[in-house]
């Protein structure tokens, strides 16, 4: 069994205009909405359930789901309509909605990937890793750190200078770049003690001190985080 989670409840600040009246999940990529790619995408993978949290135009995105009678998919909602509660906190918010014992897949609505999701499931049950991180090297603002065995050792934001240790040999490890995509073992939650919004790689940094958070690489050919105009546009030209 396997569950996933996509994260679509997020504002979609920088990719306005386009979310001036609509949700980032329902931004259009190639005729057809992201929301509606990630989950044909987890179809294929043949998830058992699919959870999806909402906040901004939380509505829209309901409406289009019963529209399309959830792509034949078992989809439940995490309705964060009150309080947008960050990737950890939403994460937290909807453990009780996932098939029980299974692992989960997070997926942002906005990845634009060629990642085959089979290798990310192969790779997690082979090292026995609680969770396990899709990595790649490319330039960001903000680095995760891992040791020689791919473990999680820190976390770097280059523009402010800010570091978070969770191992000491950080120092001497190599950061990567994280691709909005995770699987993790469902223990995970009988481990979270924080409360209310929190994000999810504060979460990792803290387990990392103990256990197995691993980094996943993946040298698949196409990679983008759809945040901008100009990276819609230019996953619009690699659909050509």
């Amino acid at each position: 069994m396997l569950n996933a989670m996509i994260f679509a409840a997020g504002l979609g600040t920088r990719l306005k205009p386009y979310t001036d009246s609509k949700p980032k999940a329902l931004v259009e990529l190639g005729g057809k909405p992201l929301l509606e790619r990630a989950i044909r995408k987890l179809i294929e993978l043949k998830v058992d359930r699919i959870v999806i949290n909402v906040h901004h135009y939380a509505d829209l995105i309901e409406e289009f789901l019963h529209a399309n009678n959830n792509f034949g998919a078992d989809i439940r909602i995490s309705d964060e309509r009150e309080e947008l509660l960050d990737t950890g906190g939403g994460l937290k918010k909807a453990a009780g909605l996932f098939i029980p014992g299974a692992p989960v897949l997070i997926y942002n609505v906005d990845v634009y990937s060629s990642l085959d999701l089979t290798e990310l499931i192969n790779f997690h049950k082979l090292t026995g890793a609680l969770v396990s991180m899709v990595m790649r090297e490319r330039s960001s603002s903000r680095y995760l750190y891992f040791n020689k065995d791919n473990q999680l050792t820190g976390w770097e934001n280059c523009k402010t200078g800010e570091i978070k240790v969770a191992r000491k040999e950080m120092t001497k490890s190599e950061h990567l770049a994280f691709s909005g995509i995770h699987l993790l073992d469902y223990k995970l939650f009988s481990l979270i003690t924080e409360e209310g919004k929190f994000s999810v790689i504060d979460l990792y940094l803290r387990l990392a001190k103990n256990e197995k958070i691993l980094a996943f690489k993946d040298n698949s050919k196409i990679w983008s985080d759809l945040g901008k105009p100009d990276d819609l546009a230019w996953a619009e030209e690699h659909l050509k």
